[in-house]
Formats: structure tokens, C-alpha cells, sequence
């Protein structure tokens, strides 16, 4: 079997050298092309075709996370990054990101499964990435919780014939978000939130965002033509 071929796209020439001489201890792996930003990554990309991407967060010009929604198209991304915070783990994986590695955290061993893993489509995550992206879920998933136990909400929910998801939804609207926050805090799309905005805003008879959390905090009612 041909070896996989490998594109690492960082802005520090000493970090690249160091992951192509950690891949090049595997047999099966083949570093062929490296990029200092994601503008260069993406020309490589095209140009080379390889089936899996390292991608850092932070670089000058064009950056991992601008980048990485037209590279996943092209091939699987294993983010590779000093960086791990959890909104930026978050983002990546919104973005399609295959893994999530921290640099320090990871033998030449680990890289090469990582890599094959994400090739596979099995993610992968160290140690610091994986903690940062459950404390992330579990602070995300509280509104939910407090939706869910929130007999206000449910007797909304049953007047206005709004789903579980548009409750969600709604609720993450009163609460001040914008379309991009509640994308992020629901694993959706912007275009998805929309659509689910417009569908929340015919149920409650509301042509804006506050008059919808108006009715849906009970400070106004709906028209003579709405649920009573």
C-alpha cells in the first residue's frame, strides 16, 4: 500500500521539522508538502492531495480555524496547536476538525495513531483538548437542563407549539445570544438557527426578537388570532 500522504501547515519552520522527523519514523506515513499558513496550506492542498492535514490554530494571515472549513473539503484536518481553550477546541470541531492535539502532550507514537485515526475517521484528542471539550459540553448543556425543569417554559412550550429544540433555542434567544453564540452552544449552523428562528417567530406571531421574547416571557400576548 502506498503511503499516507501528509501536508503540516504551521508558522514555525523548527515545529514543522520536528513533526516530519516524528512521522517519519512510521513507514506507512509520508510528509509531502509544508505550509506556514492556511493560504499556503490550501494552494499545497490542491496542488499535493493529501489524506490528512495537521493544521495549527494561530498563524500569520490566513489562520488555522479561517482556513479549515475549506481544507476539511479537501482532506481530514488533525488540529495541532499549543492553543487549549475550550472555545477554540469548540470551534474547531464545529469546523469539521477530525482531532484535536495539544503540543507536549503526545509521543511520535501518538502522532502516528492520531493521524491514522483521523484518516479513519475515529477522532482523536489529548489529554488537555478532551478535558477543555467536556467542560465545554457540560457548561453548554446547563440552559438546557434549567429548560427542561422550567415549568414556565413547558406551559410555553404547549401554548405556542414550539419543539424541544426551538424551546432550546428560544430560550438561548431571551437569554441574549446572537445567531453565531447559539450555533456554537447547539452543535448547529447559522442556517439551521435561521431556520429555526423563522419558525419559532410564525409560532409566536412575532416579526422581531424582542417582541418573540416578549411573548415568550409572558410580558405580552399573542393577537386575536394566536393561541388564546
Amino acid at each position: 500500500m502506498a503511503p499516507l500522504r501528509i501536508l503540516i501547515a504551521d508558522d514555525n519552520p523548527v515545529v514543522r521539522a520536528g513533526l516530519a522527523a516524528l512521522l517519519g519514523t512510521a513507514d506507512d506515513l509520508a510528509v509531502v508538502a509544508q505550509a506556514a499558513d492556511g493560504r499556503e496550506a490550501l494552494s499545497l492542498t490542491r496542488r499535493h492531495a493529501p489524506d490528512v492535514i495537521l493544521l495549527d490554530v494561530r498563524m500569520p494571515g490566513v489562520d488555522g480555524i479561517s482556513a479549515l472549513p475549506h481544507l476539511v473539503r479537501l482532506a481530514p484536518v488533525l488540529m495541532l496547536t499549543y492553543h487549549q481553550e475550550s472555545q477554540i477546541v469548540r470551534e474547531a470541531l464545529l469546523l469539521g476538525a477530525g482531532g484535536y492535539l495539544v503540543h507536549g502532550e503526545f509521543t511520535s507514537d501518538d502522532l502516528v495513531r492520531a493521524v491514522r485515526d483521523v484518516r479513519e475517521g475515529r477522532a482523536h484528542f489529548t489529554t488537555t483538548a478532551a478535558s477543555a471539550l467536556l467542560a465545554d459540553l457540560r457548561t453548554s448543556s446547563q440552559p438546557q437542563r434549567t429548560v427542561a425543569q422550567s415549568p414556565e417554559r413547558l406551559h410555553n412550550s404547549v401554548l405556542f407549539g414550539l419543539s424541544s429544540r426551538e424551546v432550546e433555542i428560544m430560550d438561548l434567544i431571551a437569554s441574549g445570544m446572537s445567531n453565531q453564540q447559539i450555533a456554537a452552544a447547539c452543535f448547529i449552523s447559522e442556517k439551521t438557527v435561521k431556520n429555526h428562528i423563522n419558525r419559532i417567530f410564525a409560532k409566536l406571531q412575532s416579526t422581531s426578537r424582542s417582541e418573540a421574547i416578549a411573548r415568550w416571557l409572558g410580558t405580552a400576548r399573542p393577537g386575536v388570532t394566536g393561541h388564546g
